[in-house]
């Protein structure tokens, strides 16, 4: 049996709902942009063939039971945003990381948190999670800074553990068990 199953997720401003082959051209937005990738595990991408090649990569796990991608919609328009995964999961130690992007333009909005939090609540309510994990960029402080607001903590620092095109970086490794989550960072999701 899969660890995951599709799922459709709601909060006030948004849908997460499964990831499909259109998103592509929303999700290019973001892997397109340079100042966007600035700290991800992998350079901006500079072709349309490598999005969708990495969208079909992502349904393919998904529809694995592997991995759970949602694309994130705005509830008012239907546009997609970003996405946000459960990725990397241990079933026996009930444990997963959580990943997100977010296009530029809706920086700041406080989208990110509303999705991840629902997701994070999913996790640990429904899959019966019970810790979840977060890989970043140490000089990426709005990422930081969302995963300390709901309520994860920075554990430990990886020195030189990514090498994305020519630059080496280091990773921050942050944690999230299921008995410490605050109980605002869930505030206003259903």
């Amino acid at each position: 049996m899969p660890l995951f199953e599709p799922i459709t997720l709601t909060t006030p401003r948004l849908v997460l709902r499964p990831l499909c082959h259109e998103d592509a051209h929303a999700l290019f937005a973001i892997w397109s942009d340079t100042d966007a990738m600035r700290y991800f595990s992998f350079p901006a991408m500079t072709r349309f063939d490598q999005a969708m090649d990495r969208v079909a990569r992502q349904l393919k796990t998904s529809a694995d039971g592997k991995d759970l991608v949602c694309a994130i919609e705005l509830r008012a328009t239907g546009e997609v945003l970003g996405d946000c995964a459960l990725f990397h999961a241990d079933e026996q130690c009930r444990r997963a990381e959580i990943g997100f992007c977010l296009q530029r333009a809706h920086w700041g909005r406080g989208y990110m948190s509303e999705a991840a939090s629902t997701l994070i609540r999913h996790a640990f309510g429904t899959l019966n999670f019970r810790r979840i994990e977060a890989d970043i960029d140490p000089r990426n402080v709005a990422s930081a800074r969302l995963l300390e607001r709901l309520g994860f903590i920075r554990e430990g620092l990886l020195r030189e553990r990514w090498i994305v095109g020519d630059e080496v970086s280091d990773s921050a490794l942050y944690g999230l068990l299921e008995r410490d989550r605050p109980v605002n960072a869930i505030a206003g999701c259903r």
